[in-house]
């Protein structure tokens, strides 16, 4: 008796070390975002007008407004953490952060790691070549070239995986790959829409070859299960679609980083 007495004993010791485990790891990211006093939000500042180093040295841009908006909602502060673009989604899964917003598209691959808030953006993929020696004419000149991509971003998988015989080099930014195509040292810089048209706008010598069938959509990325910060971050987002809110944040980002 006294056996099955301490037997018990350890059962009923492991089932509430296993309980409390179980209800710490459910534990809302809005109740730790609320009990830090902080939304921390991972971007990477090398994605204009979505994300861009400003003039006073901090990072600016669509994302960063929206992620304002967001933090206002919960009622703390808004902390930017800027980092690598391939780093993030491994970030938000390693609790490096909360959320996860830079012009990220949403594909079933990152969301088998992440959830995704509703979309409040729509893009595509665009090339961006020299005006005066255009080595690609459109998509199929792709095959065989030397093809600038922003590591990780969704131009980067679509050239490594669709375009044959491409050598494909990877950046930290599209930026830095537009002054290397300039410079002569690639063919073709194959980036987000968006993105794209701001480097050309602020760099007369480079001009947009169209990509057809690269639609994609942008969302925030959530830590995986957190349902209650995810429908938050939607209802946000929503209601600024609903408001103009985000068109009136492009306007401005857009004129911002080509004036």
């Amino acid at each position: 008796m006294k056996k099955l007495k301490i037997v018990s004993l350890i059962l009923c010791v492991a089932l509430a070390v296993t309980c409390f485990a179980a209800c710490s790891s459910s534990a809302s990211g809005l109740d730790k975002i609320k009990k830090a006093g902080k939304l921390t939000v991972l971007t990477n500042a090398e994605f204009p007008p979505y994300e861009y180093i400003g003039s006073g040295g901090s990072v600016e841009g669509i994302d960063v407004d929206i992620s304002q908006a967001i933090a206002d909602e919960i009622g703390v502060t808004l902390e930017i953490v800027n980092m690598d673009f391939d780093g993030l989604i491994p970030a938000l899964v390693g609790g490096k952060g909360d959320i996860v917003a830079a012009g990220l598209t949403v594909d079933p691959e990152r969301a088998e790691s992440v959830d995704f808030t509703t979309t409040y953006a729509d893009a595509k993929q665009l090339i961006i070549v020299t005006a005066a020696d255009p080595k690609v004419a459109n998509a199929d000149d792709l095959a065989g070239k030397t093809i600038g991509v922003q590591l990780g971003t969704t131009g980067d998988l679509y050239v490594t995986d669709n375009v044959e015989g491409a050598d494909v080099k990877q950046y930290k930014s599209g930026l830095d790959a537009s002054v290397d195509l300039m410079n002569g040292k690639l063919d073709a810089v194959v980036i987000d829409q968006l993105t794209a048209e701001s480097i050309v706008a602020s760099n007369p010598d480079l001009v947009i070859v169209d990509m057809p069938d690269t639609d994609e959509q942008y969302a925030i990325a959530v830590p995986k299960g957190d349902t209650e910060l995810t429908d938050l971050i939607s209802g946000v987002i929503q209601n600024l679609i609903d408001e103009g809110k985000i068109a009136e944040f492009t306007a401005t980002h857009v004129e911002e980083f080509t004036s």
